[in-house]
């Protein structure tokens, strides 16, 4: 299984250049079974991570461009009338995916919006009452320009919340992009990219990162952690017991990638303000990641063992 993450990971960088933290964490959301949100500008490669991830693990892609005129039904399916046999038959979204990107997801509208909560946290949509899981694994990517706020609906923390880590691909280095220049002829595009683990590999893994050992003494700092969120006086809402929960299972994809079957503090550390940050509500436009860092900085950590 090692060698599968190895190669996986070597193969999402083919196709994006400089770009290996955001992989790690993109990995991380996937092998700790939830979702992740790219806060980012466009043009940076989040579609093409999402399509080469799909790519690589041999699973069905599927891509939402969100905007207003936007209705639920676009995304869970909906039943039509099949006049041959005078019956309704159910006819699929693109929720129906192993990878799901729904790009500017801040675009659509909150009724729209709010057809992701139950397939991202249920794993299945309802339509006409009646429920339908989605493949597994499923796992969904959503993209918004931080920027850009002009026709847009913010998500509210029910949304938010579902979403196990936030992340910046970011802009690449001068010389990360003179590579992108200089390979654009060679540029291998995501239908060269040849898929190199399965999806039962995929669900494999998932179970593999859930064994993986969290003391005592380590829950305990991100539970410190998470509390001290609710009660600073510069958060006006803090991180909700799912965020503590993902923060755990976060940890454990982050240690298994890292090689270990066991997580250390410091892996608490570098995923906190990707976990964390998109979850609170800071208090007089303050930036939440730097409330998290701080919170890091202020809980001690004598107390783990190691």
């Amino acid at each position: 299984m090692r060698e599968k993450i190895d190669t996986l990971t070597e193969n999402l960088s083919r196709t994006i250049v400089g770009k290996v933290n955001a992989i790690r964490l993109v990995l991380v959301a996937l092998l700790s079974g939830g979702h992740a949100l790219l806060e980012d500008v466009p043009g940076v490669g989040k579609t093409l991570l999402a399509k080469s991830l799909a790519r690589s693990i041999n699973g069905r892609f599927q891509r939402i461009q969100c905007t207003p005129d936007l209705l639920p039904t676009d995304i869970t399916g909906t039943n039509i009338w099949n006049p041959n046999t005078r019956e309704f038959e159910f006819l699929s979204g693109p929720a129906f995916a192993n990878v799901l990107l729904a790009d500017e997801i801040n675009r659509a509208t909150p009724r729209t919006q709010s057809a992701l909560l139950e397939v991202m946290e249920e794993k299945q949509v309802t339509v006409d009452g009646a429920a339908r899981p989605v493949p597994q694994p499923f796992f969904v990517i959503a993209t918004q320009n931080p920027i850009e706020y002009q026709g847009t609906f913010p998500l509210p923390e029910a949304q938010m919340d579902r979403f196990t880590l936030s992340l910046s691909l970011g802009y690449p280095t001068e010389q990360e992009e003179l590579q992108m220049l200089q390979k654009q002829r060679q540029r291998i595009g995501t239908d060269e990219l040849q898929p190199c683990i399965s999806l039962e590999d995929v669900l494999e893994l998932q179970h593999l990162v859930s064994q993986v050992k969290v003391t005592a003494d380590l829950q305990k700092y991100m539970l410190n952690l998470v509390r001290a969120s609710r009660s600073d006086d510069e958060i006006t809402l803090g991180v909700s017991p799912r965020g503590t929960v993902a923060l755990q299972k976060a940890t454990q994809a982050l240690a298994f990638l890292e090689g270990r079957d066991y997580a250390i503090p410091d892996d608490v550390k570098l995923l906190a303000p990707h976990v964390l940050s998109h979850r609170l509500i800071p208090a007089g436009g303050r930036q939440a990641k730097t409330i998290v860092e701080r919170l890091l900085r202020t809980i001690p950590v004598e107390i783990v063992a190691t």
